[in-house]
């Protein structure tokens, strides 16, 4: 398929105004920018305009804004693929995980650094799981009840990790839905500088016995590529490990740059940094492939990542009170509405999308294509749910699992776990080995492995 962008410019226009004001045959609407040819459009291009217009393959002639949305349409069939060919649906991460249905991080707790948090539901329905909160800011307004903007990232990784998906009756889950959890604040939008994770990180070493923290998540990078023996940060996660905590810390995005450079914290030596996965939203093995995570070796020689998980397709939950989540309602009401519906929806919301609301005298077949459009644009799957990716939500599904282990086997050690995790990883075959580390993390079987130590004793 071709994915260049047509140009109404570039293609024949017809204008003709001596028959009066000119309509465009498909969606109905004035033309007063002419039309264009339909045989001059890529055939990729022809073949989902005949598919989805009311005149089908009569179309002779389209609208420049028909030509816009039908190329939006293409580019979202084309980059949401795997997604259609599961139905428009995005896989539980405990089933794409092959999770042990038995151990769900009961009794376990989890700190996670990051830009900022919510108290999502999926974290205190029925009960409140959050034991405790902290912003490293003096004097910040900001609590778990602020839809603020820089909440979403912190609320995704935990809920990631540990929501039990009370608004999705239970499907959208973490691989820990029962872990218990503590929130450090450490950024508010942008780059998180490296001090601000130091801090955090200082937080939860002196509360690490207050809380029982067993695992630190940090999907954050530091400033600069540095030594573990002349870098701060480096240094702390290298005692915080010695003290008992467990530090798992996303490697980055950077994968497809020059250098894809592996930044402290991830590059301490004992930390357990993750690396990302593109399984194609697929439970089939064989498609399985590498997300553009960075990789090392480091500036120390060290193999980072150490073990790799889903960092794309991932369900996290939308930030509610947000324009983005009243958006998500919207465009989940109307995709489930019937035919009839659609028009008094959308004019009962007209100040949400103003898109929406000039094409609401569409043709059906269009409007329910723009709605679709909306959906895969604001990579929505339910109302409370998206897609997203990125290695920050690879290490808590790393954490998640490390949970249910100290679930099955409390005694762990963090060198234990870390050795458990790679032991058991699947190495993906035609994948350079700094790229995935010792491969994909296997839920269960890391599982089962700390429970058979733990029957051993």
């Amino acid at each position: 398929m071709s994915d260049a962008i047509i140009s109404t410019e570039s293609a024949e226009v017809h204008s003709d105004q001596a028959g009066g004001m000119i309509v465009c045959p498909v969606c109905g609407r004035e033309a007063s920018h002419g039309l264009t040819d339909f045989n001059s459009l890529p055939d990729d291009l022809k073949i989902i305009i005949a598919s989805n217009s009311p005149l089908g393959a009569e179309t002779r002639e389209i609208c420049p804004r028909c030509v816009e949305l039908f190329q939006r349409a293409k580019f979202q069939l084309e980059s949401d693929a795997v997604v259609f060919e599961q139905g428009g649906s995005v896989l539980s991460t405990p089933l794409r995980m092959g999770a042990h249905e038995k151990f769900t991080g009961r009794g376990v707790t989890i700190a996670f650094l990051d830009s900022g948090f919510y108290s999502h539901p999926d974290l205190t329905k029925p009960v409140n799981r959050i034991l405790a909160y902290h912003s490293i800011f003096e004097g910040d307004p900001v609590t778990l009840e602020s839809p603020d903007v820089a909440s979403w990232h912190g609320m995704m990784t935990s809920v990631v990790a540990a929501g039990n998906g009370s608004l999705s009756q239970g499907f959208y889950r973490g691989i820990a839905p029962d872990a218990n959890l503590v929130l450090v604040k450490i950024g508010k939008t942008g780059h998180i500088p490296e001090q601000n994770i130091f801090r955090g990180l200082e937080w939860v070493l002196e509360k690490r016995e207050e809380y029982r923290i067993r695992i630190v998540n940090i999907s954050a990078g530091g400033d600069d590529e540095q030594s573990y023996l002349h870098n701060k940060l480096s240094q702390l996660v290298e005692k915080a490990v010695s003290k008992g905590l467990i530090v798992v810390c996303a490697v980055g995005n950077a994968g497809h740059l020059p250098g894809h450079p592996v930044l402290p914290p991830a590059s301490a030596p004992s930390s357990i940094a993750v690396g990302g996965l593109d399984d194609q939203n697929s439970l089939d093995r064989a498609r399985r492939g590498m997300y553009r995570s960075s990789y090392g070796p480091t500036v120390d020689g060290l193999q980072k990542p150490e073990v790799i998980a889903p960092g794309i397709w991932v369900p996290a939950p939308i930030l509610p009170h947000t324009p983005t989540a009243e958006e998500a309602r919207l465009y989940a009401e109307l995709d489930a509405g019937d035919d009839d519906q659609l028009r008094a929806i959308i004019e009962a919301h007209a100040d949400l999308d103003k898109e929406l609301f000039e094409a609401r005298n569409l043709p059906v077949p269009l409007l329910r294509q723009l709605i679709t459009i909306k959906l895969r644009e604001g990579n929505v799957i339910t109302q409370d749910y998206k897609y997203v990716d990125g290695t920050s939500f690879s290490a808590p599904i790393v954490s998640s699992i490390i949970a249910c282990m100290l679930e099955a086997n409390p005694r762990l050690t963090p060198q234990r776990v870390k050795r458990i995790l790679i032991d058991t990883a699947e190495r993906l075959p035609f994948i350079e080995v700094d790229r995935q580390g010792w491969g994909v993390v296997e839920a269960r079987k890391a599982v089962e492995s700390a429970l058979a130590l733990q029957q051993q004793r």
